[in-house]
């Protein structure tokens, strides 16, 4: 285990603990690691996403570039790809 700390004001700390008391939480320091876990799952896996959505235009544009002959998998992806680009428009 290790220890955290963190300075805020009296306004900040009964803002805190108001709303703690109001999420059924044991403790502020409950709610504050429990708040900061889940805005760190939102930032983690928001990049994880970019990056593989980056890695994955990445693959599908170099095979374009790449392939004379499309096979079936890389048509079948191709439409896909299509499809998504559709329902982000709409």
């Amino acid at each position: 285990m290790t220890r955290f700390e963190i300075r805020l004001s009296v306004k900040q700390k009964e803002y805190l603990e108001f709303a703690s008391r109001l999420g059924g939480y044991n403790s502020l320091s409950d709610f504050i690691l429990t708040s900061a876990l889940n805005e760190a799952d939102l930032i983690v896996n928001r990049h994880r996403t970019i990056l593989a959505s980056t890695a994955d235009k990445d693959i599908f544009f170099n095979a374009l570039l790449q392939s004379d002959n499309p096979n079936g998998n890389f048509k079948a992806a191709a439409a896909r790809y299509r499809n998504i680009l559709k329902r982000n428009d709409d």
